[in-house]
């Protein structure tokens, strides 16, 4: 079993619960615990056939907790011949539950939104692991509803770095990518075993162990800097259980020590959009208060409202925004435009 371990996929919890949900969505009848454990994508990598799976039935146990906890209408149904026993019980999620209530509306421009988010997602079929499930369920003799088609879409709008990470992960392939580090004056080679990716504010991270450094580092995805390419012959150990939650602790503790205090223009787009993030305001002096992780990425984002914004404090992100002002400021006077 150790031999299998190492060489087993690490799945993340999201794609796990995605394809927990698609496969009871597809069912009338549902699903055996034994059927989810052996076909569900999450599961099947560790599944034993000998029947060696309790700490894979407690992640499902885990699992349909979360999953509940999201709101979905995760069943349980007993056999009519077999009542109390827990082996023959069935799961499934009923669409009836799952679909929006005949109330809901939209506005022409609010499904002109859902129009756009839709052109997001792209493509109307389901992504390789999703298709490989419904696989698995037909040849259990359960054939999928239509109406799950479509619902694992393929997003297109990550970054181009994240699929060869997510790869490379999965494989314990240790990677090599230039990286434009700010305050640096071009990207830097980096050999990097990558541990984790995760979302963080909206923005995809790496973590792993910068070979050359010999120590963790975190990278924006965002600021690599051509291809991702895999180290021939170069692999590594599983990092430590629950390093995507410690790097996501990391993260969300560096955000809170970095507060920015702004004022902003009334009425502006600046005061709507920074405000929904505010935790402090005072609306007398036009003044807000927000966290922030990376002062590189924020000051980015305060120059693009130009007047709408001025930072008060740090000097560090006020110096940061004035740089990026001064800027395109040079290139309009370098253009000719008065």
């Amino acid at each position: 079993m150790a031999e299998k371990s190492r060489g087993t996929p690490r799945i993340q919890v999201e794609d796990r619960l995605f394809s927990l949900v698609l496969a009871l969505l597809a069912t009338e009848t549902g699903l055996l615990k034994s059927e989810i454990l052996s076909t569900v994508r999450g599961y099947a990598e560790r599944y034993d056939p000998s029947g060696a799976n309790a700490s894979l039935e407690r992640q499902f146990e885990r699992d349909k907790d979360e999953v509940r906890e999201l709101g979905i209408p995760l069943e349980t149904i007993e056999s009519p011949d077999r009542p109390g026993d827990n082996q023959s019980l069935r799961y499934r999620i009923p669409k009836g539950r799952y679909d929006l209530p005949d109330e809901v509306t939209f506005t022409p421009d609010e499904l002109a939104l859902l129009g756009l988010a839709a052109e997001v997602w792209r493509e109307a079929s389901l992504s390789s692991d999703s298709q490989r499930a419904l696989t698995k369920l037909r040849a259990l003799g359960i054939e999928p509803r239509e109406p799950v088609i479509g619902y694992a879409p393929r997003l297109r709008v990550r970054d181009a770095a994240f699929e060869p990470l997510r790869q490379a992960l999965d494989r314990r392939q240790a990677v090599s990518f230039r990286y434009f580090k700010p305050g640096e004056p071009a990207p830097r080679l980096r050999r990097v075993e990558p541990y984790a990716v995760v979302l963080h504010e909206g923005r995809w991270h790496l973590h792993g162990r910068d070979r050359d450094a010999d120590g963790l580092r975190t990278y924006l995805l965002s600021r690599i800097v051509g291809p991702v390419e895999v180290l021939p012959g170069v692999s590594f150990e599983a990092p430590p259980a629950g390093v995507q939650d410690r790097i996501l602790g990391e993260l969300e503790a560096l955000r809170l020590q970095n507060t920015a205090d702004l004022a902003v223009t009334a009425g502006s787009d600046a005061e709507v959009r920074l405000g929904k993030r505010a935790v402090l305001r005072d609306d007398d002096r036009g003044v807000i208060s927000l966290h922030y992780t990376d002062a590189a990425v924020f000051a980015d984002e305060l120059a693009a409202y130009g007047p709408e914004v001025r930072v008060i404090s740090p000097a560090e992100l006020r110096d940061a925004v004035r740089a990026r002002l001064a800027i395109v400021v040079a290139a309009h006077d370098e253009g000719g435009v008065g």
